[in-house]
Order: C-alpha cells, then structure tokens, then sequence
C-alpha cells in the first residue's frame, strides 16, 4: 500500500506498467555519473602529471607544435573518459540482463526482496520520480556480493528469512531519483522504505556499495545513519580501466 510523503509523493511498490520508466531512470541515472568520474579522475595530481608530460611530448614530436600537444593531451583525457564511461555502461548492461531484465521475478516474487518507486503527481499525472531495491543476502557471501553489483543473481533468497538469526542482512541498490526532484527528501524516503522492509524482514543490518563520484549518495547515506566499513577498488571492469579512472567502490552500512 503507497505511503503518502512529503512533497507529494508516495512511495509503492513496483508493477509491470512501470518498466519502461524505471529502465529508463536507470539508464540516465547510471551514465550521469560517467562526466563526474572523469573530472574527478583528469584532476588527480598524477593524471594532470601524464597529460602534460604528453602535451609537451607531443609539442617536441611536432616540431614545436601547439596542435600537436593539444592533441596529444586531448588523446589522454580521451583515454581517461573512456575508461570511466566503461566502467558505468559495463555495470548497467550487466544489471539489465539479470536483476533488471525480470524485476518482477527478481524482486517482487521472492518475499526476501523488495523493489520500489517514488510516484510523484505532476500537473494531475502519476509520474515515477526515483526507485529502490533489497536484495536479501546471508552473511560470508562476500563475494558474490560483488559479483552480484554487476548483475549475478543469487539463488535460493526465499530461505533467508526462515532465520534471521543466522545474520541475514539486506543490500541495498537502484537507488536512483530524477534530476528534478533532488534535494527534495525524495532520496531519505526511498531509503527509509528500504530500512523499514529490512526491519520486517529481521535483518540484521543494510549495506549498499556507492562509487567514489557520488558524493551526494554518500553525503545522504551519513546523514541517515550509515558508516562506511569497506572501500576497494573492483569494478569487475578492466584493471587497468579501474586503475585510470581511479574509481573506489565505498561499503556504506547500517545496523538495524
């Protein structure tokens, strides 16, 4: 049953009629974070190092030529971008041929995890504003854990919750909202949801891995309760393209 929230809008479950609006939310809140990632990479000191060890190589290689170290110092930050688009496009397709190519089998038929949207009303229509989802996991699967961020699905979910006790926990991902509507609770309200079914569900804790370029998340996530407890940096994309695009991947939790 939708629960009514503050800037008109209500938090409910998922249903089939959302699909194409939530993949696309997907798709554009993932990406989105590619022109972060890569100022954020183009400005480290060792990256800024390269770029004019280049541009000054290219500058002698041309003859004293400013087009030429212009575009030798275009090639590496090329390179840069391209290894962080990479990483965000290699994770989204990854998701949308597991979890996110059956939402419905993934999350709503299994009563260890949850999948939900903000509905907001605009101009008199329901419009789908941000998305969550909780996964049911059992502790020691680390591992597959990490497989699963980049759309491993993990069997057998509707044991975990026949005992809590074993230090079943949920994890927490999608967390997406549209452009427009940051900065308006509608994050916490999502988060919150999630919290509250891992309350009924008696898991012990909730965890969710936020890259190093969503500051906001993580800023949102502090604010809420979470610490982080774990950073590494396996993107499950490339090493090198991790190394280059110096992308960490941050464990935020929250015991419950």
């Amino acid at each position: 049953m939708a629960q009514k929230q503050n800037c008109q809008v209500s938090i409910r479950e998922y249903r089939p009629s959302d699909e194409h609006v939530v993949v696309s939310l997907f798709r554009t809140g993932l990406l989105e974070h590619v022109y972060p990632a890569f100022f954020k990479a183009l400005s480290h000191p060792d990256h800024v190092g390269v770029a004019l060890s280049i541009s000054m190589a290219g500058y002698v290689l041309g003859g004293s030529s400013y087009f030429q170290a212009l575009l030798f110092g275009s090639a590496w930050a090329g390179l840069i971008y391209y290894c962080c688009h990479e990483i965000y496009e290699g994770y989204m397709m990854r998701r949308l041929s597991a979890d996110m190519a059956d939402i419905q089998a993934s999350y709503l038929e299994n009563p260890d995890n949850g999948f939900w949207v903000a509905e907001a009303d605009v101009n008199g229509q329901s419009k789908v504003v941000g998305m969550v989802a909780v996964m049911g996991k059992r502790e020691g699967e680390e591992g597959e854990r990490f497989d699963d961020c980049n759309g491993g699905l993990m069997g057998g979910g509707s044991e975990i919750a026949q005992d809590a006790g074993d230090g079943s926990y949920g994890e927490m991902s999608h967390v997406i909202v549209a452009f427009s509507w940051r900065r308006k609770t509608v994050g916490s309200q999502l988060t919150r949801k999630a919290l509250d079914f891992c309350k009924e569900r008696g898991y012990t804790h909730l965890v969710l891995d936020v890259s190093s370029p969503q500051t906001a998340a993580v800023s949102l996530c502090q604010k809420l309760g979470f610490v982080q407890t774990a950073s590494h940096s396996n993107t499950h994309a490339n090493r090198w393209f991790s190394k280059l695009a110096r992308i960490d991947v941050m464990r935020m939790e929250k015991f419950i």
